[in-house]
C-alpha cells in the first residue's frame, strides 16, 4: 500500500467539519487529482474519494465538475497574481525587481503541489470560462509589471504593456521549460541567469527623470 493510500484509508469518512473547512479539503483533493490525471480523465468519484467524502456530500458544495475545477483556477491565479506583485513591491531597486519577478514565477512552477498545471498546461484551454481566467491573470501580472515600467521610463503605457507582457511571459515559459528539465540548472542559478538576460533588455530603457538603479 502506497503512502497515500495508507492516508486515505486512515482518514475517517462523513467526518463533520466547518464549511470553508470542507471546502479547503474538496479543493486540495480535487487539485491532486486534476494535476495527476488532468480534467477529462478526472471524475468526481475519483475526488470524493481522495478526500473521504461521499459523491453527495462533494456535490453539496460544488454542483459539477467545471465549478470545481474554476475554483481551483480562481484561487491559484490570484496565488500567482499577488506572487507577482508581491515580487515588484519587494524593493525599489529596479534590478533586483526583475530578479525578484523572475523568481516569483520559478517558485510558483516549483511548487510541490503542481497548481501551475492548471493554469498554463490544462488541457481544458478550449473551455471559455477557463480560457477567461487565464487570459485576465496573464495580463493583471502583465499590468503590474506595466505600472513599474511606466512609471520609470515614461514609456507610454501601450509600450509599457508589450514589454512587460513579454516579461511575463519570458518569466513563465523558462520557468516551466526549467521544471520539465527536471531543475538540471540549480534554481538560484536559474533565475540568476534569466534575471540577468531580462535586466540587459529592460536595462537598455533610460529611467525617466532619474538615474538608474
Amino acid at each position: 500500500m502506497t503512502a497515500i493510500e495508507q492516508t486515505e484509508a486512515a482518514r475517517p469518512r462523513g467526518t463533520r467539519l466547518p464549511r470553508r473547512a470542507r471546502r479547503n479539503q474538496l479543493l486540495g483533493a480535487a487539485q491532486e487529482v486534476f494535476v495527476a490525471q488532468g480534467y477529462h480523465a478526472a471524475a468526481m468519484d475519483d475526488i470524493a474519494e481522495r478526500a473521504g467524502v461521499s459523491k453527495p456530500v462533494l456535490y453539496q458544495h460544488f454542483p459539477g465538475k467545471l465549478d470545481l475545477y474554476l475554483a481551483l483556477l480562481d484561487q491559484h491565479c490570484e496565488s500567482l497574481l499577488q506572487a507577482v506583485r508581491g515580487a515588484l513591491e519587494s524593493t525599489t531597486d529596479n534590478k533586483q525587481r526583475v530578479r525578484a519577478t523572475m523568481d516569483a514565477y520559478f517558485a510558483y512552477v516549483e511548487d510541490e503541489g503542481g497548481a501551475f498545471r492548471l493554469v498554463f498546461e490544462s488541457d481544458l484551454t478550449n473551455e471559455p470560462a477557463v480560457r477567461e481566467r487565464v487570459d485576465k491573470v496573464t495580463n493583471e501580472c502583465a499590468e503590474a509589471i506595466c505600472d513599474v515600467i511606466a512609471e520609470d521610463t515614461g514609456l507610454s503605457r501601450a509600450e509599457s504593456m508589450l514589454l512587460a507582457s513579454g516579461l511575463g511571459g519570458l518569466a513563465q515559459v523558462v520557468a516551466r521549460s526549467w521544471l520539465h528539465s527536471d531543475r538540471s540548472v540549480p534554481r538560484e542559478q536559474a533565475v540568476q541567469l534569466l534575471a540577468s538576460l531580462a535586466w540587459r533588455g529592460i536595462a537598455g530603457f533610460p529611467l525617466h527623470g532619474t538615474e538608474h538603479h
